[in-house]
């Protein structure tokens, strides 16, 4: 979806796409699929044609492109929270994971396509990534032989 945002206002062909990201062919046109049912993407056929934003990428989100292709943004067991019930000591977990939802929610409702394309991230999920950074190396000093971690253009990643 960034690579089909920063394309600006042209279409992109679905082979394009697929080469640009690595993605196989049908696979991507199974995600297109989605995408264009739940009018996030535009396509047209024909030699000129492809496919395109169907609004612009300022006004779309990462939490929208999310639930088009894969439904809720935090699945329990394949079920709606409001179906999820524990029971003993294990009911607080309900808590958790809607917990969890909040927080994916947080973020991913935040960050736009326009965002990516810019390379600048909302301040709060800048901020976000640095706490998980530093947490990350905290626990590799304090862990000896512990997670590696790989560094790729100054970041670094579980």
């Amino acid at each position: 979806m960034a690579e089909l945002a920063g394309s600006g206002e042209g279409r992109v062909k679905a082979e394009d796409l697929s080469v640009g990201q690595d993605i196989p062919l049908r696979f991507l046109l199974s995600i297109l699929g989605e995408l264009k049912q739940h009018r996030i993407v535009v396509s047209v056929r024909g030699r000129e044609g492809g496919y395109a934003l169907a609004r612009s990428a300022g006004d779309i989100t990462l939490a929208d492109v999310i639930r088009a292709v894969d439904g809720s943004l935090a699945n329990v067991r394949d079920l709606r929270l409001s179906e999820i019930t524990y029971a003993g000591p294990a009911a607080p977990l309900i808590d958790v994971w809607r917990a969890v939802r909040a927080s994916l929610r947080r973020v991913l409702e935040r960050v736009t396509l326009a965002d990516l394309v810019a390379g600048q991230l909302p301040d709060e999920v800048s901020e976000l990534a640095q706490e998980y950074l530093t947490d990350t190396r905290r626990r590799m000093i304090a862990e000896p032989g512990g997670a590696r971690v790989r560094h790729v253009e100054g970041r670094s990643s579980e």
